[in-house]
């Protein structure tokens, strides 16, 4: 990331951002049928997920500057519970878009990962400003 999209992504909002999985790794159980919608209240965020392995989500933490910590549960297809923590970058593409970068490790079984979250073009429900 260069020092401009950096600067930016430290001060933009999250409310009512709708966002889809780009990449996972393979332990991972969000794909791209996986859709979140993200809330910020301050430093505090947290989000509604859903689509794919997963039938239900949720994830809260907080924001430091363009820096997202957060845990997350959520049920998947399987009726099994998963949980973990995560460790997001935000970045600002070209076109206003907001993508995280992700380093996860799930806490309910042994491995860890990495993913790209992109937001979808024009989904923000909500307040965005």
């Amino acid at each position: 990331m260069n020092v401009e999209t950096t600067a930016q992504a430290a001060t933009i909002s999250l409310e009512g951002r709708v966002f889809r999985g780009v990449e996972n790794s393979a332990t991972g159980d969000v794909g791209q049928s996986t859709t979140f919608t993200y809330h910020q209240d301050g430093e505090v965020i947290w989000a509604e997920y859903a689509g794919g392995a997963v039938v239900r989500g949720y994830l809260v933490g907080t924001r430091e500057a363009a820096r997202l910590s957060f845990r997350y549960a959520h049920l998947g297809t399987n009726k099994e519970t998963s949980t973990g923590v995560c460790e997001s970058v935000i970045e600002v593409l070209g076109d206003g878009r907001v993508r995280f970068h992700e380093s996860w490790a799930w806490e309910s079984r042994p491995e860890t990962g990495t993913s790209i979250v992109e937001e979808l073009k024009q989904q923000r429900v909500g307040n965005c400003s």
